[in-house]
Parts: C-alpha cells; structure tokens; sequence
C-alpha cells in the first residue's frame, strides 16, 4: 500500500465518521439524553447496571462498566456496574452446558433484580445472546437500554430506550457507541455528584 493510498484511506474514514456524527447530532440527541437520564437515575437509587455485548461490543461494555465503577471524569464513589463479558469460567460452562445463546440471560437471571439496568451493545441490534439478555431483563423487571446500528433489529423492539446508529459499517458504529457510552457515563456522573452535594 502506498502512502498516497494510505492517505486516502484516513482520509475517507474520517469524512465518513463526521458524516455519520452529523447525522446523530441532527436526529439522535434525545436518545442518547434519555440513556445518560436512566442511567444516573437506576444509579442514584442504588442499584447495578450490567452490560453485554459480542467482539467490539464486548469491549464496550467492560469499557463502560470501568468508567461507572472507577471514574469517568470527577471524583466521585464507585458505583456499581458488571460487564456480563468477563468471567471467562462463566460464559464457557453456561456456552458448554445451555449454548452461547444465554450466556448473558443465564448471568442477568443469576445477578440482576428488579431495578437494575441491562445496557444491551450489538452493532446490528440482532445478536442472540443480547437479544436473549434483554428478555430476560423485561422478565426481571430489569431496564433495558440498547445501543444499535442500521435498523436497530430486534434489539428495537424489545428494549425501554435505544440508541440505534444509523449507518450499517461495523466500525464506525462501534466508534460513535463509545462515545454516547461516555456522554452516558457523563450525564450519570453529574447526577450523582448533583444528589451528593
């Protein structure tokens, strides 16, 4: 690859990418202020948001999970949040002895309550074990915010607040879901600090 075609490349993306944030900041604003409000309000009242997603996704979510508990911007008590995508011994024995498919809802079942939040991550708002995770939530009576791509798939129809993409490349959908995790994250902490003073 030549550096000409090297520069092209960046370049391209980066258009791409402003693109695709334009079109969030004209049409998805609410969206993303309606995950950071429930977010900071399932945290003021003490309960715990757990996080899931495949690949990209999975780093996601424990990205996110990791800004809750430590810090994201202030100084502030850990709150609590589980990335569903850590404990290898978990995920292989419930893959190993129910499928891959409940390896979330297996460990929402096991650890959420009623209350808590489920932050469901799947670029094509399909994945199974995330489609599974977010019904398991509504059985709980766990609250469900998705963040998609595309269409929003059947994440759209089951969750109580999406964020969904609108572009179909992996990657860049993947880019602007950690930044509405971090203006998320944001928001939720305000909040908290706000209740504290």
């Amino acid at each position: 690859m030549t550096d000409a075609a090297r520069h092209d490349l960046v370049t391209a993306a980066l258009r791409d990418s402003i693109r695709l944030r334009e079109r969030v900041l004209a049409s998805h604003v609410p969206a993303i202020v309606e995950f950071g409000r429930r977010l900071g309000a399932c945290l003021l009242r003490g309960h715990t948001v757990f996080l899931c997603g495949n690949g990209g996704s999975a780093a996601d979510s424990q990205h996110i999970a990791a800004e809750i508990v430590g810090r994201f911007k202030a100084e502030r008590r850990g709150l609590p949040a589980i990335a569903l995508t850590t404990d290898t011994s978990a995920i292989t024995a419930i893959a190993n002895d129910y499928g891959y498919e409940v390896v979330f809802a297996r460990q929402l079942e096991a650890l959420a309550r009623p209350g808590d939040m489920l932050v469901g991550i799947s670029t094509s708002g399909n994945s199974p074990n995330v489609v599974a995770a977010a019904r398991s939530a509504a059985r709980l009576g766990v609250e469900t915010v998705v963040l998609t791509g595309g269409t929003g798939g059947l994440l759209a129809g089951i969750a109580d607040c999406v964020v969904c993409v609108p572009e179909t490349d992996t990657a860049r959908i993947q880019e602007v879901h950690i930044m509405v995790g971090h203006l998320a994250c944001e928001m939720a902490e305000r909040t908290v600090l706000e209740d504290a003073r």
